[in-house]
């Protein structure tokens, strides 16, 4: 292994200068093992140093004009599509997902995020009311919070952090951004970028480190009024008991154990492919992934069968292979964990039909001490399994049967979580139905993960609370002020 000299070392990014912190922590490469970069391993003292410059450069930002933010935003999207192939590679190492995925999907996600924001930000309209018999008028107006914490997760690390920077400082809000501490290089490389696109010192401050160090100080830092949060339920707890001295405002996209529902006139040469897509793309590792499958008994067989063949041609490769479907887990302890689940379902006598433990895994030799499974299908579990009612976030999805519509809806509805769901039928009447009837923030019909930015984005339950969107996220980042004029 290279020689620790060698490392990529990461620094904090604070009033538009990378800051060297007193400490580091390893990031491995999921597709070896190895460590290959060291990221600050920030705490209190860091956080204030953010909380100074962002304090010290809010008048300034959220005085100018929509417009002039715009402008900004579209120069920080244009340069950050001409690093696309330099970030997409960056991105692929450090989280182990696919080239092909980074390139296709990540990057270009993240520069229409800050394209999208930099559009919507001039077109909210305020609201205004006449009392002509009380000689009054009422109007509203909307005014950026001031400091923003953005905590984003590892497993679109780019992508989501920028689903949070964009609309926050469109809206005339300074942040700072704490990306994972196992996925933070792309946010590093873009801190790069940031003086070039005109965007102020103190306006993006970028923070490394864990969440019980550097996380807990910027949630519970007094000045900080707005957290949103991308990750885990359990997170989420803590965040919500540390902000709650300070009735702070939150946005928490959390967890789901999302279900897809195919009925039997559904469409199976388009359900397939797509119903693998959704359970196993960037290694199952996306919160709106499809973890329980529920199919009509009629055709209950033959959709078994042909998911198993098409999984199995589900291509797990090193990243860099632009032919792989999927790359490595997250880290070690993840995919210990997702086997785990995988453990308890043979103990509790489900079938494994392809994957883990069934089929050989073939790797490069310096990539066999990296974080790679298959794609693993489950059958024969119970709907009180583990494995249906926790989110696994691996490449690991559940196949039974069903009978009727009633039935399956309350199935679907039998977990704690409530993100998304996806419905295959050729009925129109029925899918209005079954949509409606789902504890779900987000339905697709015969498709899947097809975004229209400017709709809530959320979920209902333990999924999470708040939405983001065009119109959501604006009126997240700013406070509502209703003023009244008597004349």
């Amino acid at each position: 292994m290279a020689g620790t000299k060698a490392l990529l070392t990461l620094g904090n990014f604070i009033n538009g200068k990378f800051v060297p912190c007193n400490s580091y922590i390893d990031s491995y490469d999921p597709s070896t093992g190895d460590v290959y970069c060291r990221v600050p391993n920030s705490g209190k003292e860091e956080i204030d140093a953010a909380v100074e410059a962002a304090r010290a450069a809010f008048p300034g930002w959220s005085a100018r004009s929509p417009q002039e933010r715009s402008q900004v935003l579209h120069r920080l999207a244009d340069l950050l599509e001409q690093s696309l192939e330099e970030l997409a590679q960056a991105e692929s190492r450090d989280q182990g997902k696919t080239i092909t995925l980074a390139r296709t999907m990540d990057i270009p996600r993240s520069v229409q995020n800050f394209r999208f924001f930099a559009s919507s930000i001039l077109h909210h309209t305020s609201e205004c009311t006449q009392m002509d018999h009380m000689g009054c008028l009422h109007y509203t107006v909307r005014a950026p919070v001031g400091i923003a914490g953005l905590i984003s997760p590892w497993n679109l690390p780019l992508y989501l952090l920028t689903w949070k920077v964009a609309p926050a400082i469109a809206a005339g809000n300074t942040v700072i951004a704490k990306p994972s501490e196992l996925t933070s290089v792309t946010a590093w490389m873009m801190c790069k970028l940031l003086e070039r696109a005109g965007v102020p010192p103190g306006v993006v401050n970028i923070v490394f480190g864990t969440g019980p160090r550097v996380g807990e100080a910027l949630v519970s830092h007094p000045e900080v009024p707005l957290i949103s949060f991308t990750g885990s339920q359990p997170t989420a707890e803590r965040i919500t008991q540390l902000s709650a001295p300070h009735c702070k405002k939150l946005s928490l996209e959390l967890g789901g154990k999302n279900p897809a529902i195919i009925f039997e006139d559904a469409n199976l040469e388009e359900c397939i492919p797509t119903t693998v897509k959704s359970s196993f793309a960037n290694q199952g590792e996306i919160c709106l992934c499809t973890s329980r499958i529920f199919v009509q008994k009629s055709i209950y067989s033959e959709f078994l069968e042909k998911f198993v063949e098409a999984t199995r041609m589900w291509k797990v490769g090193i990243p860099s292979d632009p032919s792989a479907s999927m790359g490595a887990l997250i880290s070690k302890a993840h995919l210990e964990k997702v086997r785990s689940y995988i453990k308890k379902a043979q103990m509790e006598g489900a079938q494994i039909l392809c994957g883990e433990g069934v089929d050989t895994l073939n790797l490069p030799r310096r990539n066999q001490a990296g974080y790679f499974m298959l794609p693993t299908v489950i059958t024969d579990i119970k709907d009180e399994s583990c494995c249906m009612k926790e989110e696994i976030f691996g490449p690991v999805t559940c196949v039974v049967p069903f009978d009727s519509e009633e039935e399956v809806i309350q199935r679907a509805n039998s977990v704690k979580y409530g993100l998304a769901a996806t419905v295959w039928s050729s009925n129109v009447g029925r899918i209005h139905r079954v949509a409606k009837k789902l504890q779900s923030g987000l339905v697709w019909t015969n498709c899947w993960l097809i975004r229209e930015l400017n709709l809530p984005f959320g979920g209902m339950k333990s999924s999470g609370v708040g939405r983001e969107g065009a119109k959501d996220s604006y009126e997240f980042f700013t406070e509502i002020k209703t003023i009244t004029i008597k004349h």
